[in-house]
């Protein structure tokens, strides 16, 4: 007995070491671990010593530090305005892609009614014009792997033909008329993306410029476009900003600069860590005596803005449409070296009378980004009376004209938002799409008449030898819906409008002929042309 107790003394302990051993290694380790947190609140690294906390010590699994990082920033910036945030390096490329003005791949436009991808168009001079890719094919394979009738998603496909530059892609092309799978290779490319959608002569002595962005390259694409204007006669220019939502404030600065004589100032910038800083004009800009006119609505942000009021404030020439957006706050750009970056609200812009046209963001962001749906509910859009803007300074330009702040720049002459031709059948039929689906439908129908077209006259010629609207009616009744005799003679006008320019848009016109038909009975032009 002597022996067996003293074996489960032993054994005791032993078990009585371990324990004490672990529970000292476990008590030891806290303390260490309080200490490190305790040292680094008392060292003022507060946020890390939470996250450090929060990723070793929470009862449930929260993922590395690294993501816990990228929620804190991100929450912690929406509590700062609407436009400070926090792009993830997963996101980063696709964020600046837009506006940087280009992009590899093989230069197409293509859609996806159903299951198969049908390409719209090609960028002119473009790795896939240069081969011979026609809009109308479909695209059957993408290196050997069959694309058509997969349901395979468009994200899918994008990644699938872009690529770096240089890089071969090999396609198989399905084409009207031709039997046989066509084999293309294509060698990828830099793509460039245009911020300037269309320029052409809109009326005569009248120039047309369609801006939907401000890019590193809008303010070159500006100078080529009314190179061309000015030798076609143009001597007054309507600059349409509808829906831009800005971009590179320097571009803003350069095109403000083309309209106004040397020493005019554009607009200034002051934030708390940064003292105010004017922008002038150079007087280098070519279209100083050019009488302008420009387009805004509530989708014109930012860099719009800051032309809007160049223009307005100097009483340079005449701002037609909707109330802006109202969005004054200035962004800094900081990339972290994970990818990852920051755009932090280092300031505000003022116009040149001294305006800041931000809107109150102090309701949080839901209530910010609803404002446009107020505006809807309030009637603004409809009456000008309707619009209340929060800074009730008057602020008066050179001639005496009396400006707002605190709410985006109001036209000089005020646009309703266009109700004639909306309707329940209207409504309907977008929401089904089906005027993209016929359009796309009847161009591929028509691809070798479509292909011949080369000027807006060919284009016009090929609408009067074929019943579009008669084909557009007849599909639409075949997919079940209904279309009473009065809503559709009131809503036929702008059907046509729109069809005419999603058709033309698949011809080598491209962007030209959708703009030249949609502008056609826009009130807003018309009321721009008339103040030339």
């Amino acid at each position: 007995m002597n022996d067996v107790k003293k074996t489960f003394y032993i054994l005791l302990i032993i078990f009585v070491s371990l324990l004490i051993g672990t529970t000292a290694y476990t008590f030891f380790k806290n303390v260490v671990f309080q200490y490190k947190v305790m040292n680094s609140l008392q060292s003022g690294g507060k946020m890390e010593a939470v996250l450090e906390y929060i990723s070793s010590q929470y009862v449930d699994s929260v993922g590395s530090p690294e993501a816990l990082e990228e929620v804190a920033i991100e929450q912690l910036l929406k509590k700062l305005d609407p436009h400070s945030v926090y792009i993830p390096a997963k996101d980063m490329k696709q964020v600046n892609e837009p506006l940087e003005g280009n992009f590899e791949g093989i230069g197409i436009s293509f859609n996806m009614p159903s299951d198969t991808v049908i390409v719209i168009n090609t960028v002119g001079g473009g790795p896939s014009q240069r081969v011979g890719v026609m809009p109308g094919d479909r695209i059957i394979k993408i290196n050997q792997r069959i694309v058509a009738g997969k349901k395979v998603s468009q994200d899918s496909i994008m990644k699938m033909l872009r690529g770096k530059g240089g890089t071969k892609v090999n396609l198989e092309l399905a084409r009207i008329g031709t039997p046989k799978l066509i084999p293309i290779t294509i060698t990828r490319g830099m793509i460039p993306v245009k911020s300037l959608d269309v320029a052409y002569m809109i009326a005569p002595g009248v120039g047309y410029v369609k801006i939907s962005r401000f890019a590193k390259t809008t303010h070159d694409e500006f100078v080529k476009a009314y190179s061309l204007l000015l030798k076609k006669g143009m001597r007054s220019i309507v600059l349409d900003l509808r829906d831009n939502p800005g971009g590179f404030l320097d571009q803003a600065f350069k095109l403000a600069n083309e309209f106004l004589p040397e020493g005019t100032l554009i607009v200034y910038t002051k934030g708390r860590a940064y003292k105010r800083e004017d922008y002038k004009a150079d007087g280098d800009g070519k279209l100083q005596h050019i009488p302008v006119s420009v387009l805004i609505n509530e989708g014109s942000a930012s860099a719009s803005e800051i032309v809007a009021g160049a223009i307005q404030d100097n009483d340079r020439g005449v701002i037609v449409g909707r109330r802006s957006f109202g969005k004054g706050l200035v962004q800094a750009p900081v990339d972290f070296k994970d990818g990852s970056g920051l755009r932090l609200t280092i300031a505000r812009y003022y116009t040149p009378v001294g305006r800041c046209i931000q809107r109150p963001y102090d309701k949080g962001d839901d209530a910010y980004y609803l404002d446009l749906l107020n505006r809807y509910k309030t009637g603004e859009m409809s009456e000008a009376d309707s619009v209340h803007f929060t800074d009730t300074t008057k602020y008066r330009t050179p001639k005496g004209k009396i400006v707002h702040g605190g709410g985006g720049i109001m036209p000089d002459l005020f646009v309703p938002i266009e109700k004639e031709g909306y309707n329940k059948l209207y409504e309907e039929i977008f929401k089904k799409n089906l005027v993209h689906t016929f359009a796309l439908k009847f161009s591929d129908e028509h691809r070798n008449e479509l292909n011949r077209v080369k000027r807006i006259e060919d284009l016009n010629a090929f609408f009067r030898s074929v019943p579009l609207l008669v084909s557009f009616k007849k599909y639409i009744l075949e997919k079940g819906v209904k279309c009473p005799d009065k809503q559709w003679n009131a809503s036929a006008p702008r059907f046509k409008a729109i069809l005419f320019g999603l058709v033309g848009r698949s011809t080598r016109l491209d962007d030209e002929a959708f703009y030249y038909y949609i502008n056609q009975d826009d009130i807003n032009i018309q009321k721009a042309i008339k103040r030339h």
